[in-house]
């Protein structure tokens, strides 16, 4: 490697509307929306950390908020695998020194492509490389194809890696597959293409107090709207002050106290204290079974006792497994 290039120290965070951190100046980046940083995703990172390695200089990655679909479609509500700070610890977990997140509004997406390399890549960023999927296309309608990145990379002096598609079972793994299977409940094949458990992070809050009673003190989150996670009972791991915890949970509307608020109500294993106001994060590891309505809470705690017995087995046999997730600069 470069001796002039010392790895950063921590991961750092370039906000588009900020100033240009130097630290990414002259960096290798993976281009991309990234929602899930899944499977794909990682082969475009990979890429880039192998370019900027041989140039001896950072690699980061050049994604997007909100996310592009957002704002082409503001009325159309998207289940995002991962909402942007998520996106950004697990991009913080790859190995790469940084991410260089733009503002995706009407100003850039104004861009011809064109002048989204010359003013963007050039001139405020100084890239040395860029790593792209093989179905990237950027700019104005979306003119810019690789093809195009690649020829102009060539005239003004900035390598471009074009990734093929990722493929698993045969089919190149897509965000828009992820988010299927986890609305069906077929969690285990959304984590096998991610290549992680899928997460979500929330603060917990107040509830009806109603699991205490029933011998399942939950600590409850209250998830984006757009989630489009199936109802049902989950095997999952929560992560606590650095400390991870087996546990189960019910995501939906609860059917025999249905109050109209869907709510994540994760049981912790082995735990005793308070949650309130914390900060958690929730690995989903494995589908129990669908919501169900009960006749009686003596019927509904037998059930919860057997969910319970039957998640402790399946989080035995997934072994250890956790997002792979960063720090981020406070």
């Amino acid at each position: 490697m470069n001796d002039q290039f010392k790895p950063l120290k921590s991961f750092v965070v370039v906000r588009g509307e900020g100033r240009a951190d130097p630290a990414l100046r002259g960096a290798v980046v993976a281009i991309g929306n990234f929602d899930g940083v899944h499977r794909g995703h990682r082969a475009v990172i990979a890429a880039a950390l192998k370019r900027a390695q041989a140039l001896g200089c950072p690699a980061a990655a050049l994604t997007f908020e909100p996310h592009p679909r957002s704002f082409f479609h503001p009325n159309e509500s998207l289940f995002r695998l991962t909402d942007a700070q998520a996106k950004l610890r697990l991009l913080a977990a790859t190995g790469l020194n940084g991410a260089i997140v733009l503002r995706f509004d009407a100003a850039l997406a104004s861009l011809s492509a064109h002048d989204f390399i010359c003013e963007l890549l050039v001139s405020r960023f100084a890239l040395r490389g860029v790593a792209i999927g093989f179905d990237f296309h950027f700019g104005l309608k979306r003119a810019g194809s690789p093809d195009y990145l690649a020829a102009q990379g060539a005239k003004l002096g900035f390598a471009v890696d074009t990734v093929p598609g990722f493929e698993h079972a045969g089919h190149l793994v897509r965000s828009g597959w992820i988010r299927a299977a986890l609305s069906e409940g077929r969690i285990a094949q959304a984590n096998e293409l991610l290549g992680y458990p899928w997460f979500v992070s929330g603060e917990v809050i107040h509830g009806d107090k109603r699991g205490r009673k029933l011998g399942y003190p939950t600590a409850n989150l209250r998830l984006d709207p757009a989630c489009r996670l199936a109802h049902g009972i989950y095997a999952v791991r929560v992560g606590v002050d650095g400390r991870r915890y087996d546990g189960v949970a019910s995501f939906g509307r609860r059917p025999m106290f249905d109050q109209g608020t869907v709510l994540l109500e994760p049981f912790l294993f082995d735990f005793s204290g308070d949650l309130y106001g914390k900060d958690i994060d929730v690995a989903f590891i494995d589908w129990v079974r669908p919501e169900l309505k009960f006749n009686s809470t003596q019927e509904l705690v037998r059930q919860m006792d057997d969910d319970a017995g039957q998640a402790r087995a399946m989080l035995a046999r997934a072994g250890d497994v956790f997002p792979p997730l960063g720090s981020l600069p406070s």
